[in-house]
């Protein structure tokens, strides 16, 4: 398949960020309410990702601040200088923190305690040294709390020990006058430093731009080809192109990952797998960037898996939104997973991204459990198992509904799929319907659309979650797998 076409990390991946260090590749992404937070993969040829962590692993660096939906870790940046991995991002869940740093040998892990940068006010920070070992953070938004009139992109000479700035922030290149310039990333390339942003706004008019300069501080020159890649008021299958960022390759050229999704349904299509990370080449003409989405090709990993959760400790998949996943699971020797409210808060569940547009999952409970796709608590449709019945429900804004029931006895098969609509109309024309089953018997048929970014709003994608019911409950098994 064409990486213009398909995602190199498909899912719920957002903001991607990426380094290299000798011939291996270090991916990472936000997560926004889910813990444990920003997951990182590694690579040899940039197409095909394997997930060896989640950087934001303990609660001192990812604090839980208020929980809710689409808050919680936005835009990054990972890059690597003199023998250490650096991650900066944003809690925006906690609003003293400004900025956070961790850093680390490994990127494996275990990533260091935070330091903090409350000077700095707003999101989607970058880290970038001179040849000096001079560290140069930039970042979408205020200085020290100032009003709107501050707001933009901002620069500082940091202290890294501290978190404090050696002199004064200044605003820099404020983009090509597009609508919300942010996710400043900064490169010195040659005898020029470049800052790219993204603008437009993360739906159909997003867009990367780049501009240049003789030093960190300006004075910055546009790209006159400005933006450098957009896919809005075009027909292409993948749009909401942009939050970029470049790397060279082990052989000396270059590449870029960025977010995109993939809508589907009647006008104005939905998009409900979140925003999925899309690599393409680089060429440099005349000292600016030409984006090459076709260059790569690949065969997309496969994204099938089952876990009869028999290891001692979950895996890397497994997150929880607004809470702690080892405050919900507890693997249960020889294999299964208890379930539990965790009484934080939470929706209480423990769950994995969708990362299909076709797809089917199952959950196999013990006598009570439940099972649903969400894209937040109030835009998810699932099943709950309990008392002797396995009903279906929905919850679209604030109309919750149950939609049928069926008598089940000792372990239930809960099952979950993303199938082709059937649209009675035109204008009913969605992205997919999501069937509700037990074993064979089907309780409903919903419409995909409720289920999606364009609905819900937000930044997340769908996410499958299990979690307890009516006390306690134990989860046998669990499947996914594309269809």
């Amino acid at each position: 398949m064409s990486a213009a076409e398909y995602p190199v990390v498909s899912g719920f991946h957002p903001d991607p960020t990426v380094c290299r260090v000798g011939d291996d590749y270090y991916l990472a992404h936000s997560s926004f309410e889910y813990f444990p937070g920003a997951p990182i993969f590694h690579s040899r040829d940039l197409v095909s990702w394997r997930q060896i962590g989640n950087i934001l692993d303990r609660r001192g660096q990812f604090l839980r601040g208020d929980g809710r939906p689409s808050g919680g870790i936005y835009g990054s940046t990972l890059r690597h200088h003199e023998g250490r991995f650096y991650f900066v991002t944003t809690n925006v869940g906690d609003a003293g923190s400004g900025q956070t740093i961790v850093s680390a040998e490994d990127p494996a892990g275990t990533w260091s305690d935070p330091v903090f940068v409350p000077e700095a006010v707003g999101i989607d920070p970058d880290l970038a040294w001179d040849e000096d070992g001079t560290c140069y953070l930039s970042w979408t938004g205020t200085v020290g709390g100032d009003d709107a009139a501050g707001n933009g992109v901002w620069q500082g000479r940091l202290d890294m020990k501290t978190g404090g700035f050696e002199a004064p922030p200044y605003r820099v290149w404020q983009g090509s006058g597009l609508a919300y310039p942010e996710a400043p990333h900064m490169y010195r390339v040659d005898s020029h430093w470049y800052l790219l942003l993204a603008e437009g706004g993360t739906e159909r008019g997003h867009s990367v731009t780049i501009a240049r300069a003789e030093r960190p501080e300006g004075p910055w020159e546009p790209c006159p080809r400005n933006p450098v890649l957009s896919h809005r008021s075009t027909p292409h299958p993948v749009q909401n192109t942009g939050h970029a960022d470049l790397v060279q390759t082990a052989s000396g050229e270059w590449a870029a990952v960025y977010l995109a999704v993939r809508p589907g349904g009647f006008t104005p299509s939905f998009h409900v797998l979140g925003r999925e990370t899309f690599l393409a080449g680089v060429d440099w003409v005349d000292g600016w960037p030409v984006f090459d989405e076709s260059r790569y090709e690949f065969a997309p990993d496969d994204t099938a898996f089952e876990d009869d959760f028999t290891a001692p400790a979950l895996g890397l998949r497994w997150v929880a939104p607004a809470s702690e996943p080892e405050k919900i699971a507890t693997p249960r020797p020889g294999g299964g997973l208890y379930l539990r409210d965790p009484g934080d808060r939470s929706p209480g569940l423990l769950c994995a991204r969708v990362k299909d547009l076709r797809w089917e999952a199952e959950a196999v409970f013990a006598g009570s459990g439940r099972f649903e796709v969400r894209i937040d608590d109030r835009h998810r449709y699932g099943l709950v198992y309990e008392d002797g019945t396995v009903r279906a429900e929905a919850r679209i804004g604030g109309v919750a509904a149950e939609l049928g029931a069926v008598a089940a006895d000792g372990d239930a098969v809960l099952r979950i799929s993303a199938v082709e609509c059937e649209a009675e109309t035109m204008t009913a024309y969605g992205p997919d319907d999501i069937v509700l089953a037990v074993g064979d018997d089907v309780l409903a048929r919903l419409d995909g659309r409720y289920l999606s970014t364009e609905v819900a709003t937000g930044f997340t994608g769908r996410m499958l979650g299990v979690g307890a019911a009516g006390g306690d409950s134990l989860l046998r098994r669990f499947a996914y797998r594309p269809a």
